[in-house]
């Protein structure tokens, strides 16, 4: 296990969340003050919107509009180019409870996950289905029958959707359709077996990796955060672990690699 000096962008904030790198700068969803900033390398801020309701995912539309998941309303919303935040798609009829990160195309399709159940107010556990928003905010479920499914990527190809499930013990794949919607679920890698039971206290424990927020190197491979295991893992298509990144005291809920050369591995913790 790797136990790096790790170097501090910036801190302060309440729940880092949707890690993105553009512009030579990294990009950041705040949960609890409810606000989108971008961080330079020498941990200069701006703060890009301030949305009423928690942000996670974050996105680009073609044209280079903002697109920000809003978590607890279950929608998909979008900063134009003066500034202005307006909701681009309603995803409660795809989405059972939070909505969550989301991965976009290079077309401007938004693949957007849930948690599926109402996790803060204690429900039985559920699976959740995955909505595909066009770039016009045109709404269809894509996938259903996934385990709290959070960070999600697009191959460099266009061809593959992959998503980590929170409480599947698992990371997906599907073959993306001309038309974007998508192909059968299949095993990308395996970490233990689905969870038994719908009591979240008996679900967690039986994650081996619980992976959260996530992304893909140059290489293919997925690098994670474990949401339970204070670790950050480098995965291979098939569940080869490559690389662990120990956090020590610290959780950590999501990564994305970035910096000058796109080598720099960056932890919400």
């Amino acid at each position: 296990m790797a136990s790096p000096e790790f170097a501090t962008l910036v801190s302060g904030y309440t729940f880092l969340e949707g890690p993105r790198w553009r512009e030579g700068r990294l990009w950041l969803s705040d949960f609890y003050t409810h606000q989108v900033i971008a961080v330079g390398m020498d941990g200069q801020v701006e703060k890009i919107a301030e949305v009423p309701e928690q942000p996670s995912g974050l996105g680009w539309l073609p044209d280079g509009r903002l697109l920000i998941v809003s978590m607890r309303d279950r929608k998909l919303l979008r900063r134009e180019a003066d500034g202005r935040i307006v909701e681009h798609a309603d995803l409660s009829g795809v989405a059972r409870g939070h909505a969550n990160d989301m991965a976009v195309d290079r077309h401007g399709h938004a693949y957007v996950g849930n948690f599926g159940f109402d996790l803060m107010g204690g429900a039985p556990v559920e699976t959740a289905s995955l909505a595909c928003v066009s770039p016009e905010g045109a709404v269809r479920n894509v996938a259903d029958g996934l385990y709290f499914p959070n960070g999600a990527m697009v191959t460099p190809d266009g061809k593959t959707l992959i998503v980590v499930e929170t409480f599947g013990n698992r990371i997906s794949a599907f073959d993306v359709h001309p038309d974007h919607g998508l192909g059968p679920r299949r095993d990308w890698a395996v970490f233990g077996p689905l969870p038994e039971g719908r009591e979240l206290a008996t679900v967690i424990p039986q994650a081996k990796v619980a992976p959260d927020g996530a992304t893909l190197d140059a290489e293919g491979a997925v690098w994670l955060a474990d949401a339970i295991g204070r670790r950050v893992l480098r995965v291979a298509e098939g569940g080869k672990v490559l690389d662990e990144i120990s956090t020590g005291d610290m959780g950590v809920f999501a990564c994305t690699l970035g910096g000058p050369d796109g080598h720099t591995l960056f932890l919400c913790v």
